[in-house]
């Protein structure tokens, strides 16, 4: 079975308020077996809209990335990153091996 990916672009705008994002969301990312392979902020856009972050995170399937996404865990978190950041995120599936 492929493996599921978030691909998230992010530029934090209230970084006090953006901390709270990131003092809960682990526990969702724990949870559902996240691997962390990109997050970064030293990236060059060379088309598109540029961001400050990179993040590639890795799940054992793209149904249990979803299920990370819409689990009350991350959702709590994600509270606290709606207004402390844009964001533009993409669950997708990986390639079959």
């Amino acid at each position: 079975m492929p493996k599921g990916y978030w691909i998230a672009f992010v530029t934090i705008t209230d970084p006090a308020r953006y901390a709270g994002y990131q003092k809960h969301a682990p526990a969702a990312f724990a949870k559902y077996g996240a691997r962390f392979l990109v997050r970064g902020d030293d990236g060059e856009t060379l088309e598109g809209q540029p961001f400050h972050r990179h993040v590639v995170i890795e799940f054992e399937s793209k149904a249990e990335a979803l299920s990370c996404y819409h689990s009350p865990e991350y959702q709590s978190a994600r509270a606290h990153r709606d207004t402390a950041c844009t964001a533009n995120i993409v669950i997708t599936e990986g390639l079959a091996r």
